[in-house]
């Protein structure tokens, strides 16, 4: 468990006592309230009701007295009426008590026998009621003492019973309070006890554990701050300090790892040393060779920039013819253009003169078919219409040349019309292969520039490629230079890496984790690379210096 978790698990258990000693204030604070309410809801209204019943019972007690001795009529109706109205202010008292303030059920059998003892007492004083109307005050009174007086005692007594038993529940509810306060104060006397002898416990075991922990991590890293790596931590908590101690452990054989692949790299960097240095005296032969074979080969790139210059001459002549055609077959695919163009208004005028020699026609028509009504209507007339009769006829004639020319018209503009569209087709293919001609040349334009500017690429990249075997030469010149520095270099790296060596020598490392990590600096030999690739290396990387 973390110390985090166990700081929480303390800081539960003082909350969930304190939670308790609440509840537990809480539930008694409850029951002395619902005690109290009770007396105050309950227990006094009841009394209070009584009080009023006994009192109204008491009047009407008195009043049967004074009724049996009176001996004026007057005087006895105003009795009985004064008892008629505490009679009703009893029941409704007894109903009123029943409603509002009954507790249980031994209460309402108390509240019964009051019913019933006052239902006695009241039948009772009827009979003395009766005979004082009829005048007989002696028989009323003898009455009265024999037949009111014990009823009466008996509703007293019931009365007086009903009343202790609402005190009775009174002081009930008082002792449930006191106890309530006395078991609220015992018992949260004892859970804060409880609290607090768990919330020791806890801490100091927390104490105990964190204090042991943080102490064995001090030792440890003092042993790691003086160079001893050969300790090995044992500690398996799972809280934050066993995370600490973990996390010291991994640092340490990082610490056991780091020195000892620095202990393999300084051997390893003293045997390189060595063979960086038998390959510097390869590559200065080297250097001298290449630096002949780069001369001649600067010769020959200088004629080939000659033949590439004279090829983008002839490109750029090619290019010009080119770009002249073009505009040739630009101008006549225009002229076809133009051409199709009049062909189609030639097809349009050809089909209104079609559509007029329609309207000729049925004028024509139309003519013949007046002509013919206007000699039916001679007929009719008879010998006055021949005249007319032949003017129609004539009329009708021509409309009938009318129309036959007009038909022969329309085969003639019909067939013109079908060699104009005819023709128009054949210039629209014409001017279509005219379009592709042009695109063609086009092309060809294209092309014939594209090629222009290759050969106008390639001169300008021949002359880049000689600045860079001149740079190359130069290059080959400091490569000779550098070949001597590294020699001075690799002998001082081998005094350093001796250096090295002895500076990690105050480290001491357990000897089964003393082995090196398989790194391509350390554990893999050098291999020197043959002396004319590192000579082109070399030459590539000084040529790139420079430009």
């Amino acid at each position: 468990m973390t110390i985090a978790n166990k700081i929480r698990l303390l800081l539960l258990a003082v909350v969930l006592g304190l939670a308790g000693v609440t509840g537990l204030s809480i539930y008694h604070s409850n029951r002395i309230a619902d005690a109290a309410s009770y007396s105050s809801v309950n227990t006094v209204p009841s009394l209070l009701v009584l009080g009023e019943a006994s009192e109204a019972i008491f009047g009407i007690r008195v009043g049967i007295w004074r009724y049996a001795a009176a001996t004026d009529a007057a005087a006895r109706l105003q009795l009985e009426k004064s008892m008629s109205t505490l009679r009703d202010q009893v029941l409704a008292t007894f109903d009123r008590y029943e409603k509002d303030v009954l507790s249980d059920a031994t209460d309402r059998q108390l509240l019964q026998a009051d019913r019933d003892a006052f239902a006695e007492y009241e039948k009772n004083r009827q009979r003395v009621i009766a005979l004082g109307a009829e005048g007989k005050n002696e028989e009323a009174l003898a009455a009265v003492e024999h037949y009111v007086v014990p009823p009466g005692t008996k509703l007293i007594n019931a009365l007086a019973a009903h009343r202790r038993h609402n005190e009775q529940l009174g002081q009930q509810g008082v002792q449930t309070a006191q106890n309530s306060l006395r078991s609220a104060i015992y018992q949260a006397v004892l859970m804060s006890l409880f609290v607090c002898v768990v919330v020791a416990l806890v801490g100091q075991l927390i104490s105990r554990a964190i204090s042991t922990s943080l102490g064995e991590a001090i030792l440890t890293a003092r042993a790691i701050a003086t160079g001893d790596l050969s300790t090995r931590i044992r500690h398996r908590a799972n809280d934050e300090v066993g995370q600490l101690m973990q996390a010291i452990q991994q640092m340490t054989d990082s610490l056991v790892r780091i020195v000892s692949n620095v202990r393999n790299s300084a051997n390893t960097i003293g045997t390189a040393t060595a063979e960086i240095a038998a390959g510097n005296l390869d590559l200065s032969s080297r250097t001298e060779s290449q630096a002949g074979s780069i001369e001649e080969t600067a010769s020959a790139m200088e004629q080939l920039t000659a033949a590439v210059r004279q090829n983008a001459d002839n490109a750029q002549q090619a290019n010009a013819l080119a770009i002249s055609a073009s505009g040739v077959a630009s101008e006549g695919g225009q002229a076809v253009q133009e051409v199709v163009k009049t062909m189609e208004e030639i097809n349009a005028s050809s089909l209104k003169i079609v559509d007029i020699i329609s309207v000729i026609d049925g004028i024509a028509f139309q003519t013949n078919i007046l002509a013919l009504n206007a000699a039916v209507e001679a007929a009719r007339a008879g010998e006055q219409g021949r005249g007319f009769a032949v003017v129609a006829s004539e009329v009708r004639s021509l409309a009938q040349r009318s129309a036959a020319a007009a038909r022969e018209i329309k085969e003639l503009i019909d067939d013109s019309v079908g060699k104009v569209e005819s023709g128009s087709r054949l210039v629209a293919q014409a001017g279509a292969t005219m379009q592709q001609v042009v695109g063609s040349v086009h092309r060809v334009a294209d092309i014939v520039g594209e090629i222009t500017a290759a050969s106008a690429e390639q001169s300008d990249g021949i002359v880049q490629v000689n600045q860079a075997i001149g740079l190359m030469d130069q290059a080959t010149q400091q490569n000779a230079a550098l070949v001597e520095q590294a020699a001075a270099a690799s002998q001082s790296l081998q005094e350093q890496a001796v250096q090295l060596a002895g500076a990690v020598q105050v480290f001491k490392l357990d000897p089964e984790r003393d082995k090196p990590i398989e790194m391509v600096s350390a554990a893999t030999p050098v291999a020197v690379a043959p002396v004319a690739e590192r000579s082109g290396e070399m030459l590539l990387v000084g040529a790139h210096a420079h430009g």
